[in-house]
């Protein structure tokens, strides 16, 4: 299969963003049927945020 570089809209800063080739033919091998909806510095973000969720400070002077 040809992978051709594709312009999508970021569904959460509405910036336009390109999925490359490399990009492509990298989900298919992991077997990624969707296109990305957010550009990549929307995916860190909402990553970072994510784990940065699940963590519990705890108080150590006891």
């Amino acid at each position: 299969m040809s992978f051709q570089d594709k312009t999508i809209q970021c569904s959460d800063c509405r910036a336009i963003f390109t999925f490359s080739a490399g990009e492509q033919e990298f989900y298919q091998s992991k077997g990624f049927t969707n296109e990305p909806k957010r550009c990549p510095s929307c995916r860190r973000a909402n990553k970072a945020q994510r784990s940065g969720s699940g963590t519990k400070s705890y108080n150590s002077s006891w």
